[in-house]
């Protein structure tokens, strides 16, 4: 195995993507179970995300199923990514995560993006608007400083005051800044747009000023990863979820995953075919050799210290198949 490789922690980040013929609760156990098979194979860390009023998201309340994930799991990291800080209190956030911690005390924790809800109906059910991600940074040392502490309301959180959960923050615009001025560790993606993602850790490396959460950067590139027996095996793991998404562009809503063989018989519009395209490159995917080569290029190319993996399909047997075939680059 490379060196790179065996170096780098690789982790998994799972949306609780509903399917075609599936239910929402079926999903969310789907990310449990995920969660355990993960765990087998020697994952470091296992995420849940938020998301509110899509439809071909389960997971809209990310500190509740890491609950369910950690309470299912003994040894692997759980937390979220992210929680989106814009959406909520800050205070509310630092007892949710204060409670995981006492609950599952060194396994916890805290990846945090900046967020809004997708559409205006959300915003307006959740009473936020586009402005309030304008001060993340402010609500992120506000969060950070209940663990301190340090509330200028001299209100003491219970029970996040005095524990420490490693706090991330997801890279989306200028969250890379906001990450190195804070001196914390940081979630960047996507694969498809590798010179994006390059300049964003650069930037984040220069900037980063050292703190008690991280002494020197620390980065997690984010993305998917597909890997099966062949290559067109693998490419047929991420047809529903670059359907999924050519379908958002051109309708407005994110639906269900369908099957790959669903899609691969629809006649799709000039407009759909190249959003659809699109979706199915720039990704890591091939065969284990074919994805090892892929991974330590892309592990000299951006000095990562951590891969989180992102990947959603319809075919779970699949998905676990990938993540296994990952598994054994990672641990050869």
């Amino acid at each position: 195995m490379s060196s790179v490789i065996a170096a780098t922690r690789f982790s998994v980040l799972d949306r609780s993507r509903t399917r075609e013929g599936h239910t929402a609760p079926e999903a969310l156990r789907d990310t449990v179970r995920l969660a355990r098979v993960a765990e087998e194979l020697g994952y470091h860390r296992f995420w849940v995300s938020e998301h509110h009023g899509v439809p071909g998201v389960a997971g809209s309340a990310p500190t509740v199923l890491a609950a369910a994930v950690a309470g299912a799991t003994r040894t692997i990291r759980v937390g979220t990514g992210g929680v989106m800080l814009p959406n909520h209190r800050p205070l509310v956030v630092a007892e949710q995560f204060g409670v995981l911690e006492s609950l599952f005390p060194g396994r916890i924790d805290m990846g945090l993006g900046r967020s809004v809800g997708f559409t205006g109906g959300v915003r307006r059910a959740l009473g936020r608007d586009r402005e309030d991600a304008e001060d993340f940074a402010g609500q992120l040392q506000e969060l950070l400083g209940w663990f301190r502490g340090t509330s200028p309301t001299g209100v003491h959180a219970r029970p996040p005051e005095g524990l420490a959960v490693p706090p991330f923050v997801l890279a989306m615009g200028e969250g890379a800044d906001i990450a190195a001025r804070a001196g914390l560790p940081m979630v960047i993606g996507d694969l498809r747009d590798r010179e994006r993602m390059r300049r964003g850790v650069d930037r984040y490396r220069e900037r980063f000023r050292p703190s008690e959460w991280a002494a020197e950067p620390y980065v997690v590139i984010s993305g998917t990863v597909a890997v099966a027996a062949t290559p067109d095996e693998a490419r047929r793991l991420l047809v529903p979820e670059a359907w999924s998404m050519a379908y958002s562009r051109t309708h407005g809503t994110f639906p269900p995953l369908p099957p790959a063989e669903r899609v691969e018989a629809l006649s799709l519009t000039g407009r759909e075919r190249e959003f659809y395209e699109r979706g199915l490159t720039g990704h890591v995917v091939g065969t284990e050799e074919q994805v090892a080569h892929e991974l330590e290029t892309l592990l000299k190319e951006t000095g990562a210290q951590e891969v989180l993996v992102t990947t959603s399909t319809h075919d779970r047997d699949a998905l676990v198949d990938s993540y296994r075939r990952l598994a054994r680059i990672v641990h050869a």
